[in-house]
C-alpha cells in the first residue's frame, strides 16, 4: 500500500518537480486544495540571479530553495512536509532541501 503525503494549513506540503532543464517548487495546502507559494528556475524574478541560462544544477537549486524559504517566512510558514515525488533524495533535490533548512524552515 502506497503512503500518501498530505499537508494542512499548519504544515503545508512542499512539492518538488525536477526536469532535465529546470526545477519547480510549490507549497500546497491539501485541505483547501490551494497552491500557497511557488518558485522555479524559469521565474522571471529569479532569471537575473541565475548563474547559468537554461542549466539545471545544484547552484540553481540552492537559489530556488532560499527564494521559497524567504517567501514562506513572509507568509508565516515555519514547518513543511517534504514531497519529492518518486525522485531520490540526491543531487539537486538534496541541495534544495538543505538550502531551505539553512533558512530556518523545518520538515
Amino acid at each position: 500500500m502506497k503512503k500518501k503525503i498530505q499537508g494542512n494549513s499548519q504544515r503545508p506540503r512542499l512539492y518538488v518537480f525536477r526536469s532535465k532543464k529546470h526545477i519547480y517548487v510549490q507549497i500546497i495546502d491539501d485541505i483547501s486544495q490551494k497552491i500557497l507559494l511557488s518558485s522555479s528556475s524559469i521565474a522571471k524574478d529569479l532569471k537575473a540571479k541565475l548563474p547559468f541560462k537554461n542549466k539545471a544544477n545544484s547552484e540553481i537549486s540552492i537559489l530556488i530553495g532560499k527564494d521559497i524559504a524567504k517567501k514562506a517566512k513572509t507568509k508565516g510558514i515555519k514547518s513543511l512536509v517534504f514531497d519529492r515525488g518518486k525522485r531520490l533524495y540526491h543531487g539537486r533535490i538534496k541541495a534544495l532541501a538543505d538550502s531551505i533548512r539553512q533558512e530556518g524552515i523545518k520538515f
